[in-house]
């Protein structure tokens, strides 16, 4: 007979003593058990005792952390949370150094667990952390120490961060201008500095204040990846939170510092393989530095502004300027304006302003324009020249195409989106040039005119040539090139006839597959190719996932796996240190959830994990990748995949066990594919034959059933 729910079978250690075997009773206040453990011990005082886990983290154990004791589990007996935080106070404070230094690294331990944390701040613990910054006595390990204690404490977000002092942001920037200084100090003050900027719009300003952009760009130089890491996350940080009115003049400064080639050439092109980290702070750097261009994009032409107006002027003239007869009428140059303004490609011929009053783009198409002009100017008069010179059904209109290629651009690069937290798709590429957005835009409007000229399109077909062009842009960042030389190479193996063949051979035709005859064969192939699928599913669920767990970037990242067991009926799960290399047995999956107890799946926004983290609310990215298994009484467990065909994977399995419909888009995309592969095997000998419409005819029923055969 299986124990009752309530009751939980652990083993509880106490140093110089033998570990006690006892059951749990979940319903029982957690003072009661701590007495009968200490009873069994023989130790007075059991108010002064709690427990914690013995492994991992060592959390301490509360009322409302209880329930997530599993059969099994080894705990310790220690000394509760508030004599722990009055303890290591003292200690802190004492005068011997060893002592001291002991005190201050079981601190920084212990400052991880918000029970322990609570109680120490409680006791003005911060503050007491904050003078020993302050005093500038603390060196190498015990300054390294009290670091990490008063990063981990602030991170529980108990207290503001408003109420840090003056003298401790200039001690912390400090650390970080100094030319040599050691490396776990530097890193934890970078992180403290973060945290700073984002978390307080007033210290932002003393930080920036206190902080030279020419020291952090010098952290990029060094061959630790960690610092370089940090330091980038706090330019990130200065960057998101800087007034909007000197964002630009940041950018010119990290321009002027060439940030950009010290990026290139000591972390992408470095010796050392990008972690997730850095990829996710490259990432963040890359749309804060495009969000620039929103000002531009948002903002409309002014057709009365002659400053504006003399950029299209200057357009004119630096592609027609042979043309010019200076004694001409004006009658005679305004109809000459007006030709020339047609053969450039504007929609307004006349007036040719009122082209850049949508936003988007607004006026970063004209920008791209202009430089395309200026800096390509052989390539941007033989695209008008060109296109000025066909038959006027076959001209690619050059100021329209490069309004809605830079409107493109702008949806392709999210250009105005804030960063999603769990995203690392950065582009080595942007990285490659100062001028990378309109590198990018000449290369791609030179594409535009060459996939016009194959599609042999006319001005009907410009919605046409945009989808295509589109493609080829998608198809060829998501291959990750490196310099815009290897893009343009990219781009030239992407022709019009090979997005064609990518198309044709990605889908099914729909003309051959749209006859009843057809489409009742699918309906019966498409239970079994189902039936296929759901069990990809569920083996793939039996081997299992290894999943992130989602807390403070700066603490170490923590992984669990989960897997299915192999009769389909509990589904087990546990923490791992680091992800695994292969198969991990069930044996080191301490918990397990049976499948009956599932009551539903849920995902994005119900999630409980996605409603209690406020900062994730915004973030689509994570949110998209989230579910949950609620199961009874009132748990839950919760899942942050790592990437969307593992989303799909584990809630098309979790469906199926439930007996569900699976309905993500791999599963879709699965069964579109597979049908169409087995639909075509079993069309093979039906090549070349007509199949028709209808079946054929039942013959007349014979006039007498008067006949038999004799086997002879």
């Amino acid at each position: 007979m299986p124990p009752p729910a309530d009751i939980v079978k652990v083993a509880i250690e106490w140093p110089g003593a033998n570990a006690q075997l006892i059951e749990i009773d979940q319903k029982k206040p957690l003072s009661s058990i701590i007495r009968e453990v200490c009873d069994g011990w023989s130790l007075s005082g059991s108010d002064q005792f709690a427990l914690r886990y013995a492994d991992g983290p060592q959390l301490y154990i509360t009322e409302q952390s209880r329930g997530e004791i599993k059969n099994g589990t080894i705990l310790r007996l220690a000394i509760s949370p508030t004599r722990a935080a009055r303890q290591l106070l003292e200690r802190i404070q004492s005068h011997g150094m060893d002592a001291r230094l002991e005190a201050l690294k079981e601190l920084a331990k212990l400052s991880a667990d918000a029970t322990f944390a609570t109680e120490f701040i409680n006791m003005d613990g911060i503050a007491v952390l904050a003078r020993l910054v302050e005093s500038g006595t603390h060196f190498g390990e015990m300054l390294a120490f009290t670091l990490t204690a008063f990063l981990e404490l602030m991170d529980h977000g108990i207290v503001s961060w408003d109420l840090i002092s003056l003298s401790f942001i200039k001690q912390i920037a400090g650390y970080v201008n100094q030319p040599m200084v050691d490396v776990s100090i530097l890193q934890r003050s970078l992180a403290i500095l973060e945290s700073m900027v984002l978390n307080s719009h007033s210290l932002y300003h003393r930080v920036a204040q206190e902080i030279t952009v020419g020291q952090l760009i010098a952290h990029l130089q060094v061959s630790n990846q960690e610092i370089q890491t940090y330091a980038i996350a706090l330019i990130n940080a200065l960057f998101l939170k800087a007034p909007e009115d000197r964002r630009q003049e940041m950018a010119s400064t990290l321009a002027q510092k060439h940030l950009r080639s010290i990026i290139l050439n000591h972390i992408i092109r470095g010796n050392r393989p990008i972690k997730a980290e850095m990829a996710h702070q490259l990432y963040v750097l890359q749309v804060l530095t495009f969000n620039l261009l929103e000002e531009r994009m948002m903002t409309k032409m002014d057709p009365s502004d002659q400053a504006q107006r003399d950029v299209i002027f200057e357009l004119r003239r630096i592609a027609f300027d042979g043309d010019n007869d200076p004694n001409s009428s004006t009658e005679k140059r305004k109809a000459m304006y007006t030709k020339d303004y047609k053969m450039l490609g504007f929609t307004n011929h006349i007036n040719p302003a009122m082209d850049f009053t949508q936003t988007p783009p607004g006026m970063l198409a004209l920008d791209n324009m202009l430089y395309l002009a200026k800096v390509h100017q052989d390539t941007y008069i033989r695209i008008v020249l060109e296109n000025s010179s066909r038959e006027d059904k076959h001209e690619c209109p050059f100021g329209r195409c490069a309004i809605e290629l830079t409107k493109m651009l702008c949806e392709i690069l999210q250009v105005g989106e804030l960063p999603n937290e769990g995203c690392n798709d950065y582009h080595p590429m942007f990285f490659t040039h100062d001028r990378a957005w309109e590198e990018f835009f000449c290369v791609c409007i030179q594409l535009f005119n060459k996939t016009w000229k194959e599609m042999r399109a006319t001005s009907e077909d410009f919605n046409k040539v945009m989808q295509v062009v589109r493609e080829q842009i998608t198809r060829a960042l998501a291959m990750k090139p490196t310099s815009l030389d290897q893009l343009k190479s990219k781009l030239r193996g992407l022709s019009y006839s090979e997005i064609l063949r990518l198309r044709q051979s990605e889908r099914m035709s729909q003309d051959d597959f749209q006859s009843p005859p057809i489409i009742e064969l699918r309906e019966r192939i498409q239970p079994e190719i189902l039936e296929l699928i759901k069990q990809q599913r569920l083996n793939r669920l039996c081997e299992g996932s290894c999943f992130r767990k989602i807390g403070n970037r700066r603490r170490q990242e923590k992984f669990w796996f989960c897997r299915l067991s192999l009769n389909h009926k509990v589904l087990h799960y546990g923490d791992l240190e680091e992800p695994p290399q292969g198969e991990v047995p069930f044996e080191l999956l301490t918990d397990k959830i049976p499948v009956a107890d599932i009551k539903s799946v849920v995902t994005g926004k119900d999630c409980p994990h996605m409603k209690e983290k406020s900062t994730l609310k915004q973030n689509k990215e994570v949110v998209e990748l989230a579910f949950s298994i609620l199961y009874d009484p009132d748990e839950a467990l919760n899942f942050i995949a790592p990437n969307k065909y593992e989303y799909c994977i584990w809630t098309d399995g979790l469906c199926a066990l439930l007996g569900r419909e699976m309905s993500s888009d791999l599963t879709r995309s699965d069964l579109d594919t597979l049908i169409s592969m087995e639909m075509k095997l079993r069309l093979l000998d039906l090549e070349n034959i007509t199949i028709p419409e209808a079946p054929p005819p039942v013959p007349k029923e014979p006039s007498t059933y008067n006949f038999t055969y004799h086997y002879g």
